[in-house]
């Protein structure tokens, strides 16, 4: 559905009247709408990609504008209704149709079918029930580079061991311990068990230039020597490190097993060019490119759902655009296979840039269709199905403190539908409200409607502020479309409520005697106690 606004709506929401936050105002009112995930939705915290059920107060959650913020409350209610199911091509998200998505809503009109005409689009909040398939989701990725140039091996070197040599405790992090990261959680795996801790790859028997790799930073940053052995019934050539120290360090950072990998939280802010060779690791280990195929793609698979969403975050940081998607476990002849995340690079200018952080030649001849692209810290992509479903149970919401935005495994959402502030400062003789601003987290015309309020109140008395009326602001603003005029509603109970709230501050405000009133001082503490 494609929202027309007029120009009054697109004034105001470009160029709002009376932005912002009144210090120490008399009065306050805010308003919102209840909007609600089911509890399977992945949020992306500070812990990880943790379902919502399962997120904590206090918890940190990256925002639409690139930082992370504490989770001040979590909501849940119990719902019966639609529920609008989307799919992009990093994932699904399930929700209430009134939440709030960061998006592009594309006119329907050929200059928006192209790139150019899309990119010419302003962000903004959409309910979710107002999107259509094709239009743009915007996806925030941390940019931020901070380095770490050592690592302490904090695990102390058990008591009884006489078989481990001493290794350093504190190592460079450096391109040759990322890249023996990136094969550990590609082909890694630690033996933890009394007299019998070590760590050993899993190579192809012809992986032999890998094992070559990992022998030579081995004994560079740990002076330890590694053994190889070759499996040949099963085509495998295994690296074995006898060392527990190291064996427990690696299982600290990274987690064992295959399903249980992930990259500690400050993998994911090191810089760049750090980050490449952790992926020429990975790659090298689990990954793939196909070149000399009809369509070029190169890709990753992985059984743990949290490495795969760390995977796409680091390419992003790349400017490489992934899909990530996902095949169900299933029985084979030979086999039991696992759920699988694969994540797939198939977009020319994302496989060019991948190929050239694995040192690959690769020269495309092909021209390309751009329907993702990467700006300023965001991906931008389109919406590729939309389903819509009956539920019955529960759901939750967050409320997010500064931003009142948090973001899904594929999607940037806004933690409770439109929320308005709006603070006043009163001339408390005349009731008049001498000075008005807000606050809102919206759409277009939430925005607009908030904007144009405050110059309707503005200098009124509360009575006459009162009676403004969600018609008289829909003609301040030439119009707004019936979707939209529920706005008008909101705007004029975060009014009425700021004006409350003054009223009820001034009716058990206390107003304490004179100095000498020892009388009446007396009289009033003997009365209130």
């Amino acid at each position: 559905m494609t929202i027309k606004y007029s120009k009054k709506v697109m004034q105001h929401f470009l160029h709002p009247k009376n932005m912002g936050e009144i210090k120490n105002p008399d009065g306050v009112g805010k308003v919102g709408n209840p909007t609600c995930l089911l509890p399977d939705e992945k949020i992306y915290s500070n812990n990880g990609f943790i379902d919502i059920k399962n997120v904590e107060k206090n918890d940190l959650v990256f925002s639409h504008n690139l930082t992370k913020n504490k989770i001040l409350e979590k909501f849940s209610r119990n719902y019966e209704g639609k529920i609008i199911r989307f799919k992009n091509a990093l994932g699904y998200i399930s929700l209430t149709p009134e939440h709030l998505i960061y998006a592009l809503s594309l006119p329907i009109r050929n200059k928006f079918k192209r790139n150019k005409g899309k990119r010419d689009l302003i962000p903004a909040w959409y309910h979710a029930d107002q999107l259509k398939k094709g239009d743009i989701i915007l996806y925030p990725f941390s940019q931020n580079e901070k380095d770490k140039k050592y690592l302490t091996i904090d695990i102390p070197k058990p008591k009884y061991d006489f078989k481990s040599k001493n290794i350093p405790l504190r190592i460079p992090l450096n391109f040759q311990l990322l890249k023996l990261m990136g094969y550990f959680i590609s082909e890694g795996n630690v033996q933890d068990k009394p007299c019998k801790t070590y760590i050993s790859f899993a190579l192809h028997i012809k992986e032999v230039d890998i094992a070559a790799d990992i022998k030579k930073i081995v004994k560079t940053l740990f002076n330890l020597e590694i053994k190889i052995r070759k499996v040949k019934e099963k085509n495998g050539l295994v690296v074995y490190i006898y060392n527990a120290q190291l064996a427990r360090f690696f299982k600290k950072l990274f987690g064992n097993g295959a399903a249980n990998k992930k990259f500690p939280e400050f993998i994911m802010d090191l810089p760049f060019g750090k980050q490449k060779s952790l992926i020429r690791g990975l790659w090298r280990g689990d990954g793939y490119i196909s070149l000399n195929r009809k369509g070029p793609r190169g890709g990753y698979a992985t059984i743990s759902y949290q490495l795969a969403q760390q995977i796409k975050l680091l390419l992003l940081r790349q400017g490489v655009i992934s899909s990530v998607y996902v095949e169900k476990e299933k029985t084979s002849k030979w086999a039991n296979h696992k759920k699988v995340y694969r994540i797939h690079v198939g977009q020319r200018e994302s496989l060019k840039k991948l190929c050239k952080i694995l040192n690959l030649k690769y020269s495309p001849k092909s021209y390309e269709l751009i329907s993702s692209w990467i700006n300023h810290g965001f991906l931008y992509t389109p919406i590729t199905k939309i389903e819509k479903i009956k539920y019955i149970g529960k759901v939750y919401n967050l409320e997010v403190e500064k931003t009142h935005s948090f973001s899904s495994e594929a999607f940037c959402l806004h933690n409770c539908g439109d929320i308005m502030y709006v603070y006043i400062k009163v001339d408390k003789k005349k009731k008049i409200i001498k000075d008005i601003k807000f606050k809102t987290f919206g759409c277009a015309a939430a925005i607009a409607t908030s904007s144009v309020i405050t110059q309707l109140a503005k200098g009124k008395k509360f009575e006459d502020a009162k009676k403004i009326t969600r018609d008289g602001i829909a003609k301040s603003l030439d119009g707004l479309p019936p979707i939209k005029m529920h706005c008008s509603n909101l705007a004029i109970e975060a009014l009425k409520k700021a004006i409350l709230d003054y009223e009820d501050k001034a009716k058990h405000s206390i107003t304490l005697p004179k100095r000498g009133q020892s009388k009446a001082i007396e009289d009033y503490e003997k009365k209130n106690n």
